[in-house]
C-alpha cells in the first residue's frame, strides 16, 4: 500500500509542467500573478480540477490576479465565493497548448 498523502487532495501539476516547459522552450516567462488549476490525464487530456475556491482562495491571498482553469470547471466557478471572483480573472483553456500560450499572455 502506497503511503498516505499529506494532501486533502492529490497535488495537481500536470499542466503546470507543461506551461513550465513551453515557457523555457520559448524563452518567455508567464504572466505575473498565476495561479495554474488543472490536471492531465496519461494520455495527455485535461481533467477538471476537482476544488476552486481553495486553490483560488490561497492563490489570491499570495497575490494571484489570474487562474488559467480548465473549460470542464466554468459551471463550477458560479460556486466561487464573491471576493475571490472580483480578485482573480479566470482564464478558461481546454487543452494544454492554449493553457500555456495564454499562460505566456501570447494569445
Amino acid at each position: 500500500m502506497p503511503p498516505k498523502s499529506n494532501f486533502a487532495t492529490e497535488p495537481e501539476a500536470g499542466v503546470a509542467l507543461v506551461i513550465a516547459i513551453y515557457s523555457a522552450l520559448k524563452k518567455h516567462s508567464v504572466l505575473p500573478g498565476l495561479v495554474i488549476l488543472g490536471d492531465l490525464s496519461i494520455q495527455g487530456n485535461i481533467k477538471a480540477a476537482p476544488l476552486l475556491t481553495a486553490p483560488l482562495q490561497v492563490g489570491m491571498d499570495n497575490g494571484a490576479r489570474r487562474a488559467p482553469i480548465p473549460l470542464e470547471n466554468k459551471r463550477h466557478f458560479l460556486e466561487v465565493a464573491g471576493d475571490i471572483v472580483e480578485r482573480v480573472d479566470p482564464i478558461f483553456f481546454s487543452d494544454p497548448m492554449t493553457a500555456a500560450m495564454k499562460a505566456l499572455g501570447m494569445t
